[in-house]
């Protein structure tokens, strides 16, 4: 791995993630814009080396555990990033304001803005991230040209988005009154957003803004780059890292990865995931993890894997659960909603570790509760980030597996081919 120092004395931005494939997105989006990002899998010990970082990326599995530990495991990490010196913290959420009427957004945000937040400051909440096709218009979530509610995600097997207005569903998870900032007052520039949310301060503690275009962002980083806490999906933090003032390293070589056996584990049931499989399969051999044949007693994992020996040297390899909603919904009626979830992540995780203990040395998951399965099993606790094969998913390197190189994919995201093209990226 090549390290070229940076010339920041420490980190500048500490991000808390709330679950792992949204934090490999944001950490690609910070490498893009030229900074030197380590990506840790957990609170990071305090003995922990980061060396020649710009910006830690801390990701947690909060999105969908009870507000209490989402709380607790959020502020742990805000305290271990502050302690490492960062000047800025920013809690990331999807892009897609993935949540249900009591959190965990809300929750999270709120004990944040308790501990690090001056009383009178507002706090941003910015889910717009025009690069992936998420925007938002007079405080309304659009994914692509669908309304958030008209969308794929109205079918998520935990979280089922099924309002666009941000506003409300923000209001709903906080006591905190909820504000916003228009369009027109972004494209007035950064005075007229820093005058907004200072007129904002006396009737709410959030400040929902409009994000149509990057324009946007680089006018909402450069107005909120002195508060101590920003909340967003991956682009604003675009904005903040192109603000004026900040040392960017764009000479800064990217995370070196190993070629060799290649694989993908899929366990996300989005619509983009599974035209991905279906764009793989064409080409590449493909292996289906049935969790009711594994509740029935049958050996799947040991299958898998000898499904791997026989197709790994010739290849990358597909062994994935994906099923159509209408497939998860029969297997959750079945098996309960829990206990294919536990099934499904439980199979999966063996197979990623089965798969390295094979010789795989590159690794493709896709789905955040299956990310989180695979990133446990494996004993990962920091990455170096790589530069992005697409918007939002970055290779990462491995620092606790050395030779190992992981990609963690939110369901929605990346083209057609990536799992067929991700390989030659940064040979």
């Amino acid at each position: 791995m090549v390290n070229t120092p940076t010339k920041a004395l420490a980190p500048w931005l500490g991000v808390i993630a709330d679950d792992y494939t949204g934090a490999s997105d944001v950490a690609g989006t910070l490498v893009n814009a030229g900074m030197r990002v380590v990506q840790t899998f957990g609170v990071p010990d305090p003995a922990m080396l980061l060396h020649d970082v710009d910006c830690i990326v801390v990701s947690l599995k909060t999105r969908s555990l009870s507000a209490t530990e989402a709380v607790q495991q959020s502020l742990a990490a805000a305290h271990a990033l502050t302690s490492r010196g960062v000047r800025q913290l920013y809690f990331k959420y999807c892009s897609t304001f993935d949540s249900t009427s009591e959190g965990n957004i809300g929750p999270v945000a709120d004990a944040l803005r308790s501990e690090f937040v001056p009383e009178g400051q507002i706090t941003v909440v910015a889910p717009g991230t025009p690069a992936l096709g998420r925007t938002v218009y007079n405080g309304v979530l659009f994914a692509g040209t669908d309304l958030l509610q008209e969308s794929s995600m109205r079918h998520h097997p935990l979280t089922p988005m099924t309002d666009s207005n941000v506003l409300r569903l923000l209001q709903a998870q906080t006591a905190t009154p909820v504000g916003s900032v228009d369009y027109s007052t972004i494209e007035a520039g950064v005075a007229a957003v820093q005058s907004r949310l200072h007129n904002l301060r006396e009737e709410a503690g959030y400040a929902v803004v409009d994000t149509l275009n990057d324009g946007h962002l680089a006018v909402l980083g450069a107005a909120v780059l002195d508060h101590p806490l920003v909340t967003g999906g991956s682009g604003l933090v675009g904005g903040l890292a192109a603000a004026p003032g900040l040392r960017a390293q764009p000479e800064a070589a990217p995370a070196s990865r190993p070629t060799g056996p290649a694989a993908v584990i899929a366990g996300s049931c989005s619509e983009m995931t599974n035209v991905q499989i279906d764009t793989f399969r064409r080409m590449r051999p493909c292996f289906v993890v049935d969790a009711v044949a594994i509740a029935a007693g049958q050996d799947v994992v040991a299958e898998a894997l000898q499904f791997a020996r026989e197709h790994l040297p010739d290849g990358p390899i597909l062994i994935h659960s994906t099923a159509t909603p209408e497939e998860v919904a029969r297997t959750q009626e079945q098996l309960g909603k829990a206990r294919a979830a536990e099934i499904t992540e439980s199979s999966l995780s063996a197979i990623a570790e089965g798969l390295v203990a094979l010789g795989c040395r590159q690794l493709i998951v896709a789905g955040g509760e299956t990310s989180g399965a695979v990133v446990r099993k494996l004993g990962i606790t920091s990455a170096r980030v790589g530069r992005e094969v697409s918007p939002g998913v970055p290779w990462l390197s491995t620092e606790t597996s050395p030779g190992l190189s992981i990609l963690l994919k939110s369901g929605n995201l990346g083209t057609p081919e990536l799992f067929l093209d991700a390989w030659d990226h940064n040979r």
